[in-house]
């Protein structure tokens, strides 16, 4: 899933890539001699993913991969695949190979996620503790190696708690923020919310409503959508509830 980063030895051993038949990776002399080697089965609870992203086409993750196999390798973990998102922003919610891994979790296709850095991984410390509380749930472990975070750990452990009541205040600061910037606005007297709907498009939408049998989406169509649909509904239903004038 990683972009090409070099010849046969870069594309096979550093990204993870399978042979054709899908067993496994070949070494280059085995992939120019066409002879294929039987794939070591993983052993169980060592199959680990990676996770990498690079902000920019121009950036290439072979730090972040070099890292995250050396890492692998020393925790004696087995590397079934690698996940890499090229030019998408952290902040971004449509990460494919982010949603790919997360697909991969669900299905109970890894015992562990392995990332160079909570950066690279979560838009944000909410994204994080989701991810987190996914992973905590399927069983999954996760570390990040920069960050020395290891969810095995007591240590990790007690970083997802922390985790959690950071996620907490940060929700808690950003309402208050918000209820705070409201009072003043109010205070100088500025209108919150969406604009009034003119008098006139009231009118209008009433006369409609009681003079005709439209739908609430045609009538919305006649006003050339000048107010949504819902508003329509509310005044249509109100008007045509309404006593008639005659009676």
């Amino acid at each position: 899933m990683c972009p090409e980063k070099g010849g046969p030895e870069r594309l096979y051993g550093a990204c993870g890539l399978k042979d054709l038949a899908g067993h496994g990776r070949v070494s280059e002399k085995e992939l120019l001699s066409g002879r294929k080697r039987a794939a070591a089965k993983p052993r169980p609870g060592t199959r680990t993913a990676l996770y990498m992203r690079v902000s920019t086409a121009d950036q290439k993750p072979d730090l972040q991969d070099d890292d995250l196999r050396g890492y692998a390798a020393r925790a004696g973990l087995d590397v079934v695949q690698d996940y890499c998102d090229v030019a998408v922003s952290g902040r971004r919610e449509g990460r494919p190979q982010l949603n790919a891994l997360m697909a991969a979790a669900r299905n109970h296709e890894i015992d562990c996620v392995l990332v160079w850095k909570f950066d690279r991984f979560a838009r944000s410390t909410r994204h994080l503790l989701t991810a987190l509380e996914e992973f905590d749930h399927l069983g999954v472990r996760f570390v990040s190696v920069q960050d020395q975070i290891d969810t095995d750990s007591p240590m990790g452990r007690a970083m997802f708690t922390i985790i959690g009541a950071m996620a907490e205040l940060e929700s808690s600061l950003i309402s208050e923020r918000v209820t705070a910037g409201m009072r003043a606005a109010e205070a100088r007297g500025k209108h919150l919310g969406r604009p009034a709907l003119p008098k006139r498009v009231i009118s209008e939408i009433e006369a409609l409503a009681i003079s005709t049998d439209l739908s609430v989406r045609q009538i919305q169509a006649k006003i050339a959508g000048q107010a949504s649909r819902g508003i329509v509904g509310e005044i249509v239903k109100r008007a045509r509830a309404a006593p008639s004038p005659g009676l």
